[in-house]
């Protein structure tokens, strides 16, 4: 039990301790500085007796109750300035500008701040308005309005230089000072600058003409520089295509020029290999031809001559032999040559009393045919139909011997008909008769025949018109 009430009289002392402790510690932010007050503090720099402790970029611990802790800003400030002055001239002008400041960040510049802004830090704007604004018209009262616009640089030093002083004894530092605007309500400023900007505005206008006379005179000599190129362009352009003409006509001829060589070529190789396959068959032929028919000839040569010499051998045995021969039958052929002639001449005799006997009765015939033809002409010739008769039916029937295919339209009538035409035909009249037993010898076979003209081969149609089947 005693334990317990120990541990928590320690645990709540440890507590009331972290609690005292940050109650009494204070720490200063970058910007800013403590300001302890409420017992006797030494700082370096400082007077004594002074009071109070500056405290910056640390922690401290503070007695509650007895010293007080508050805080002095060290950001920058800026205020504007508007000043109305005079210059030496007696001009007036009106002066803006701004100042940028701060409490310095020694001990001695934020004592004196906070001495003098530590519960009124809003007005240091004010306050230093009021610093600058003073000394800014005492500089003007001594300066020309040419010294202020030629060199602004020198009231902005003169101005930092004469508040340096009191800015310090407020605790203060100037970071910057600029002078914006000097303002000319009589219009002095822009009267002085007339002639200068009536002269800067003659030379604006000379240099606008010279500039203007230049840029014209380049835009001449670049316009005609351009015709130039265009000129040039357009010859080698043409140039470049008159020579892409001739490539392309080139390489349009390069096709059929190519072919042409390349069938030249071919035709040259094939005459090669033609002439080379023809030498090589002339020396086939040499070897399985030639060479072997010489051979032949030559062995047919040597056989031809050996034959000839045993043939003009034999020939010659033969003559000596028939010689020898013809001399013992020359008796022989002379007896019976005589014996012959003699049957010849008999022979002769009878067959000439032959002859005549036959040509005697030959003649006695055609007189007496001759006689019957003068006595009754219609009966030898109707005796000689009679006998010549088949062969002029045949005559006449060798006429239909070619016909393919023949037509009967009246029947048996159209038969009769047909027949008596080709009888006509044959017949061809009796003087057709008459004529022929004129010439007709006793061993002729078919005189009747050969007057009769060769039929032609066609279709032949019997009958007329007007039958039902035409």
């Amino acid at each position: 039990m005693s334990l317990g009430i120990l541990a928590g009289a320690v645990a709540g002392a440890v507590v009331v301790l972290i609690a005292l402790f940050k109650l009494m510690w204070r720490v200063a932010e970058p910007n800013e500085a403590l300001v302890i007050s409420g017992s006797n503090h030494k700082t370096e720099g400082l007077g004594e007796g002074m009071g109070f402790r500056i405290v910056t970029g640390r922690g401290t611990l503070v007695i509650p109750g007895v010293q007080a802790v508050r805080k002095l800003s060290l950001d920058l400030n800026e205020t504007q300035l508007s000043v109305e002055c005079v210059t030496h001239q007696g001009i007036p002008l009106k002066v803006r500008g701004v100042v940028i400041f701060k409490v310095g960040d020694d001990f001695v510049s934020i004592a004196n701040a906070a001495r003098r802004f530590l519960d009124q830090q809003k007005l240091m704007s004010e306050r230093v308005h009021i610093v600058f604004a003073g000394h800014l018209r005492a500089i003007v009262g001594g300066l020309t309005v040419e010294d202020m616009i030629r060199d602004r640089e020198k009231l902005t030093g003169q101005a930092r230089s004469a508040c340096g002083t009191e800015m310090e004894k407020l605790g203060l530092i100037v970071d910057s000072l600029q002078i914006h605007e000097i303002e000319d309500p009589t219009g002095y400023i822009k009267n002085l600058a007339a002639p200068h900007a009536a002269a800067v505005q003659r030379d604006a206008r000379i240099a606008q003409a010279e500039a203007n006379r230049r840029a014209t005179e380049a835009e001449q000599q670049a316009a005609a520089r351009m015709s130039e190129a265009t000129r040039d362009s357009e010859i080698l352009q043409a140039g470049y295509q008159a020579e892409r003409d001739q490539a392309a006509a080139k390489a349009r001829q390069a096709g059929p020029l190519a072919d042409a060589s390349a069938r030249q070529e071919v035709v040259v190789e094939e005459t090669r290999v033609a002439e080379l396959e023809a030498h090589r068959r002339e020396q086939q032929l040499q070897a399985d031809v030639r060479k072997p028919a010489d051979a032949r000839a030559y062995e047919q040569r040597t056989l031809a001559a050996a034959e000839r010499d045993a043939r003009i051998l034999a020939a010659e045995a033969e003559a000596k032999q028939t010689e020898l021969a013809s001399a013992a039958t020359a008796t022989a052929t002379r007896v019976t040559g005589e014996a012959e002639a003699a049957a010849a001449h008999a022979k002769g005799l009878a067959i000439a009393e032959a002859t005549r006997a036959k040509g005697l009765a030959e003649a006695d015939a055609i007189k007496a045919r001759a006689a019957a033809l003068a006595e009754n002409q219609e009966a030898v010739v109707a005796q000689q139909l009679a006998e010549k008769w088949p062969e002029i039916v045949e005559a006449g029937a060798s006429a239909f011997g070619n016909v393919d295919q023949m037509v009967l339209l009246n029947g048996a009538d159209g038969m009769a008909e047909m027949f008596a035409k080709a009888l006509t035909m044959g017949g061809a009249g009796l003087g057709l008769a008459r004529q022929l037993l004129g010439n007709i010898k006793p061993d002729a076979s078919a005189p009747a025949a050969a007057a009769v003209p060769a039929p032609r081969t066609e279709e032949i149609t019997v009958g007329d018109d007007t039958s039902p089947g035409a």
